[in-house]
């Protein structure tokens, strides 16, 4: 059984920054691609970042893109999302998602095991 658990998630002012965290535990985290997805209230769940097993291959939003930043610890089966520049509409629930294709995916559909999300609200 697959487990994701993400953490880190809080209140912060626009323009802070702030790290979530999604640990993985009873898979081969090392093979697997990883994703962060967002859903703000309302909306539809859209990909923010993606990275392959090896933390070489790493894809974004361009809504995200030079702000946010996806990382691994393979040793540690932990993948971090750091967050920087922080926007009001940035504020979602966000979740991690693992594929075991291995290559990082964008697409949602592609990925096999979910987290339960952990909320991240910026004020204005």
């Amino acid at each position: 059984q697959v487990q994701l658990v993400e953490s880190g998630g809080a209140l912060v002012q626009a323009g802070g920054s702030l790290r979530v965290s999604c640990a993985v535990s009873g898979g081969r985290f090392s093979a697997y691609g990883m994703g962060w997805f967002r859903q703000a209230p309302g909306k539809e769940r859209e990909s923010v970042a993606a990275i392959g097993w090896g933390g070489v291959n790493t894809a974004y939003a361009d809504s995200v893109k030079g702000r946010f930043a996806i990382s691994r610890d393979n040793a540690k089966n932990t993948v971090y999302l750091q967050m920087n520049s922080l926007k009001p509409e940035d504020t979602a629930v966000y979740i991690c998602a693992a594929e075991t294709w291995g290559v990082g995916a964008v697409q949602e559909e592609n990925y096999d095991y979910w987290g339960q999300g952990t909320q991240v609200t910026v004020s204005s």
